[in-house]
């Protein structure tokens, strides 16, 4: 393996921002998937209600190369990183209110030039399994 291809391979490839730190059981989904796989990854809360301008920060400064946004209620968080990033995002809503279709709908349901893959309802590790598989065609 070359010098430059290590360097990156140790770099962050996916990014998993949590809205709220009672995400907790769904996003431990998604990290140990990525841990099982040795994906280099971090985990960020950010809440894109209460914090705008961090999120907006650690969108534009991520290396990162995927985006997992893991948002439950109004479920805004995977839409606003979409709007912020050309990078791949994919949405996982959690079940809280209406047993987790509300922000199934919401995460679903974006405008135009504002993509956001979307998972089944606490299916944290999903969303792992499909960012590794858009890693592969980088690769």
């Amino acid at each position: 393996m070359s010098e430059n291809s290590k360097k990156m391979s140790q770099k962050i490839k996916v990014a998993i921002i949590a809205g709220s730190k009672s995400d907790e059981p769904v996003y431990t989904k998604t990290l140990n998937v990525l841990k099982e796989k040795k994906v280099p990854h971090e985990l960020q809360i950010i809440s894109a209600h209460r914090n705008p301008e961090k999120l907006e920060e650690y969108i534009t400064k991520s290396e990162a190369l995927i985006f997992i946004a893991v948002a439950g209620l109004s479920a805004a968080l995977p839409g606003v990183i979409a709007s912020k990033t050309d990078k791949p995002v994919i949405g996982v809503p959690v079940s809280t209110k209406l047993g987790g279709l509300d922000a199934l709908l919401s995460i679903a349901q974006m405008p135009p030039r504002v993509p956001v893959a979307t998972v089944g309802i606490d299916r944290g590790e999903n969303a792992a399994y499909l960012a590794i598989r858009i890693l592969k065609l980088l690769d």
